[in-house]
C-alpha cells in the first residue's frame, strides 16, 4: 500500500537539530550585548542599542511563530526561555532609559 510507505517517511515527531540551539544561544547573546549585559568584545565597554535588541527579539518571536509545532520539547523550551529573558531585560533597560 503506497499510503503506508508515504506515512513512514512523514514523521510527526520533530527531530532535534543542534544548529537550532546554537542559533538561539547566539541570538540571545547578541541581545545581551545590545542590552548592555555583556561587554563589547572589541572595546570591553557595555553599550545599549535598543533598536538592535528589538530586532533580535522580533526575529526570535517570528522564529517561534514560524516553527510552532515543529520543535522538540527542549528546543521549544530553550526558545521560550530566551524570549522571556530578553523581553525582561529589554523592558528593564527601556524603563531605565
Amino acid at each position: 500500500n503506497s499510503n503506508n510507505h508515504y506515512s513512514k517517511h512523514m514523521s510527526t515527531t520533530p527531530k532535534p537539530d543542534t544548529r537550532f540551539n546554537d542559533f538561539v544561544y547566539l541570538q540571545a547573546q547578541n541581545a545581551g550585548l545590545f542590552l548592555g549585559q555583556l561587554p563589547n568584545p572589541a572595546t570591553g565597554e557595555k553599550n545599549i542599542k535598543l533598536k538592535a535588541a528589538a530586532t533580535v527579539l522580533d526575529s526570535l518571536e517570528m522564529l517561534a511563530a514560524k516553527t510552532q509545532g515543529n520543535l522538540t520539547k527542549e528546543e521549544a523550551g530553550l526558545l521560550e526561555k530566551a524570549l522571556l529573558n530578553i523581553r525582561a531585560l529589554y523592558a528593564n533597560v527601556e524603563d531605565l532609559g
